[in-house]
């Protein structure tokens, strides 16, 4: 990789390419942008190696430079993973022969792909795919919104016939020495967002020029946590000019700046002019963490839902009533409507201090839906142990006889125990995190901060697993997404506090120098940055979905696990109505026991969602779920692990589930693990875009958070640091 980045800067000085890109005023001349065409066509990279993995029939990519003029070059790199049956082998000598093929490799070899576009790949789920029209996906790491290093793709995807790339990207506690020798931040957003944009473009580039397989049309972004917001934004933002100038500066493919300031987003192919797009076809987030303009606002609304929750501070409390109050005004300007054009509201009653609407209601019918379709989906639940009333375990004859309405029943009443490979949602889809991220578990045996939540007993909520750890159970994903480097944050490292925080701040004596802090930090960023852009604005999806300029996705799905803490259910609803009202077609999914970033289960899985998604928008060929393999031997667990429902759950003659609005809020609250805010980083810093440490804040950006310390300050500034 540094031979090429040798021969890029070498190509750049003689065009004459380094001219003030940073600026953003200066535009992209003819040798410009043939020098960066020429450095990032893969077949003038001496150095691309490619490795064979038998095991999976795969064909590896090296690490090359995704960009002309990498800021950190070890986080804006590329790798890409290629279905052996699309290679006929690998050219060593330039003369479009292959060499080296999958019978006679022997180890990492320099060289081209020598592509068979002729040949088939048919997918478990019977999708038929060639190299021309094999889905790419693009998996998004940004664990916490932080840096990834560059680190080769998997060959997870092989045999379902689709491309995998994997990318670095720079983040939030990134710095670089600058021309003087200084140490300056380079970590701000939307380098990350900016470097997966660039990843594809290079990479689609490479597949116009012949360089690679793959379809340029059919991308599919997908990440967990910090990295599902950013496969969120990446489909979202796909094409929207507001990303370019930063495209331009990192020296990116098929993104110029014309002389009238306008942008060219063209390359040259065979002499013709040809476009080249930097978004998705679709994205599959795993419980993405966006946006975050509204996070704070939607978790304090969403504990206020639940009558029952103690918070902490009388501060936290009173904050919490302000953010409510302003997500109510803020909902309610939205304009959202369901999916009958009804129109989707808050109301509040001041008599008795609670939340009401359409809204408010489309979200309880939105967990009942999704407590439904799990029920209906227990035959697909593998290696369980069931048990009878009286707590014996079943037999296998009784198990096999055991009819759908019998199953939905036993779980309701905590009658079952998942064994290791059915503890779907603890994690699984944790991949973004990578080997240095967090792993640590909350236990629920002495009952969460804040009080019981409401239910009998108190501690963790009924149907909630003993502890939600977060692992690595699906390896697919983990494989996908190694790289990032991110230690994410401990509730000790500074005032942005977890859930069990009882102080209210560390860090400023009084409400005067808190708001004051800011203040000075809002104005800084609605000041924009080096290109007039305010970067909280960037990072928000809902700014683009539908919006002028946007190439809106095709279809989203956000997956996130309906007893996780780490944002509210109400971001991947907002972004599913947003979505669907921008003619997209988007789904949230609420995975009724699933944690942070869960594992797909009962007979999902993404490669089904894309194929499906590919049926019935590209091939017209239907792509089905397999049928449930109906288990018939009981598990070995000797007691039941779940929890009666039926206290709060309700099943009638027709196998359908209700629950009242109060009980679904006590079971998230239950679940709750970041602070009520007070201070407007919904993760103890994990997912805002400057760090703070033992002294010092992270960076203060919700202009929300704000509004509520200067409005309610007669209200609050009392309760301050009280407790």
């Amino acid at each position: 990789m540094k031979k090429l980045l040798s021969l890029l800067l070498t190509l750049a000085l003689l065009a004459g390419a380094f001219t003030a890109f940073a600026e953003g005023t200066v535009a992209t001349t003819a040798e410009d942008r043939a020098a960066i065409e020429a450095g990032l066509d893969l077949a003038n990279d001496p150095d691309q190696a490619w490795s064979y993995d038998a095991e999976n029939d795969a064909w590896t990519l090296s690490v090359v430079s995704a960009v002309v003029y990498p800021v950190i070059p070890d986080e804006e790199g590329v790798s890409v993973c290629v279905p052996g049956a699309y290679v006929t082998g690998i050219d060593t000598d330039g003369d479009g022969a292959a060499d080296v093929t999958a019978d006679d490799y022997a180890d990492t070899v320099n060289g081209s792909l020598v592509i068979d576009y002729e040949a088939e790949v048919t997918s478990t789920h019977g999708q038929v795919y060639t190299a021309a029209t094999a889905p790419v996906i693009l998996n998004t790491g940004a664990a916490g919104y932080g840096n990834s290093s560059n680190t080769l793709a998997a060959s997870t995807y092989a045999k379902e016939g689709y491309i995998n790339v994997s990318c670095g990207n720079r983040g939030k506690q990134d710095s670089a020495t600058d021309a003087s020798g200084e140490t300056v931040y380079t970590g701000d957003a939307p380098s990350c967002l900016v470097d997966q944009k660039a990843a594809a473009r290079f990479v689609k580039y490479n597949i116009l020029l012949g360089n690679l397989p793959g379809s340029v049309d059919y991308w599919v972004s997908t990440g967990g946590s910090g990295g599902g917001a950013h496969a969120v934004m990446f489909a979202a933002t796909s094409d929207n000019p507001d990303f370019y100038d930063y495209q331009i500066e990192v020296g990116a493919v098929g993104v110029y700046r014309n002389a009238d300031g306008s942008y060219d987003t063209t390359v040259t192919i065979d002499g013709e002019q040809v476009e080249l797009s930097d978004g998705a076809w679709g994205c599959v987030g795993y419980s993405p963490i966006t946006s975050l303009y509204e996070a704070d606002m939607a978790m304090a609304f969403e504990y206020t839902l639940d009558p029952t929750y103690t918070f902490n501070t009388d501060f936290q409390k009173a904050m919490a009533a302000a953010l409510s109050r302003e997500y109510m005004e803020y909902i309610n300007a939205k304009g959202y409507v369901d999916e009958n054009g009804e129109a989707l509201t808050i109301e509040y009653d001041a008599g008795t201090g609670t939340y009401s609407g359409s809204y408010v209601e489309h979200y309880l019918n939105s967990f009942i839906g999704d407590l439904q379709d799990y029920l209906d989906s227990l035959d697909y639940a593998d290696g369980w142990t069931w048990f009878d009333q009286d707590g014996n375990a079943l037999s296998d004859e009784d198990l096999a006889a055991m009819t759908a309405a019998d199953k939905a029943q036993a779980f309701l009443e905590g009658r079952y125990d998942k064994g290791s490979s059915g503890r779907g949602g603890r994690g699984g889809m944790m991949g973004d995190m990578g080997p240095s991220g967090m792993n640590g578990k909350m236990d629920f045996a002495d009952g969460m901060p804040g009080g019981d939540g409401g239910f009998p007993g108190g501690g963790k909520p009924d149907g909630m697993p003993d502890d939600m750890g977060r692992g690595f159970d699906n390896d697919d994903v983990a494989a996908n997404s190694a790289g990032d480097e991110l230690d994410v944050g401990t509730p000790d490292q500074g005032t942005t506090q977890a859930s069990g925080s009882t102080t209210d701040s560390k860090n400023y004596a009084t409400y005067d120098d808190m708001l004051a802090a800011y203040e000075a930090d809002i104005a800084e960023i609605e000041a924009g940055d080096r290109y007039g852009k305010n970067i909280v604005e960037l990072y928000d999806p809902l700014n683009y979905i539908g919006a002028e300029g946007t190439e809106d996705p095709v279809w989203m799905v956000m997956l996130c696990g309906a007893a996780e803490g780490d944002i509210s259910m109400l971001n991947a609803m907002n972004l599913e109505i947003a979505a669907n009202m921008a003619g997209i077609d988007a789904t949230a999914e609420w995975q009724w026991d699933g944690g942070h970033v869960p594992s797909e289960i009962f007979g999902s899985s993404l490669a089904l969602r894309v194929d499906e998604m590919y049926g019935k928008y590209v091939s017209g060929t239907e792509s089905v779920k397999s049928d449930a393999d109906r288990q018939t031997a009981n598990g070995t667990a000797e007691s039941a692990s779940g929890t009666d429902l039926t206290g709060w759950v309700s099943l009638d003659e027709d196998g359908q589930v209700s629950f009242a609005l109060e009980d679904i809020a006590a079971y998230r609250t239950a679940a709750a693990s970041k602070a009520t805010p007070g201070f407007d980083v919904i993760d103890y810093g994990q997912e805002d875009y400057v760090f703070g440490d033992s002294d010092t804040d992270a960076r203060h950006w919700s202009a929300w958070v704000y509004k509520a310390l200067a409005e309610n300050r007669d209200a609050l500034e009392p309760l301050f640091n009280a407790d």
